[in-house]
């Protein structure tokens, strides 16, 4: 799996129009399957998320986690993640997990991560989504599980 990570002071998606998530201080977390990617991906990538301290402590260092926080996430499902440029200019895809398969492993991340305490809002999966967010820092984190 892959991830980016947004420090967020707010953040929503809508689809055609409707709010169907937000959240207030926390993460928003771009997900994308890639193909090959372990049974264990999910869960290994959300308790990752939910212990990387990128949010400050009473000192301004960057120590605390979401789950220390409070703070919530939103997942988004983003293949446009496993983007190969390496030949031209038009990015290739075929690295990311057919859409049955990246649909459920984006689910069961969603599903990892607030199993673990972190509360979850969620974007629609293949929808054209609107997310708007508030970037908190900035702080922008990438994380590849390595397959």
């Amino acid at each position: 799996m892959r991830a980016l990570i947004q420090r967020v002071s707010e953040a929503s998606v809508t689809v055609d129009g409707e709010l169907i998530g937000e959240i207030g201080p926390g993460i928003v977390i771009f997900a994308c399957a890639m193909a090959g990617d372990p049974e264990d991906a999910a869960t290994k990538m959300a308790t990752k998320i939910s212990k990387l301290r990128i949010f400050p402590d009473e000192q301004g260092r960057m120590n605390r986690s979401v789950l220390d926080t409070g703070g919530s996430a939103l997942v988004v499902s983003q293949f446009t993640l496993a983007a190969d440029t390496s030949r031209g200019n038009r990015p290739g895809f075929s690295t990311a997990a057919p859409p049955d398969e990246g649909e459920a492993r984006v689910t069961a991340f969603g599903d990892a991560l607030q199993g673990l305490g972190v509360p979850v809002a969620r974007g629609r999966f293949g929808a054209d989504m609107k997310v708007a967010l508030l970037n908190d820092g900035p702080v922008t984190i990438w994380i590849d599980s390595g397959g």
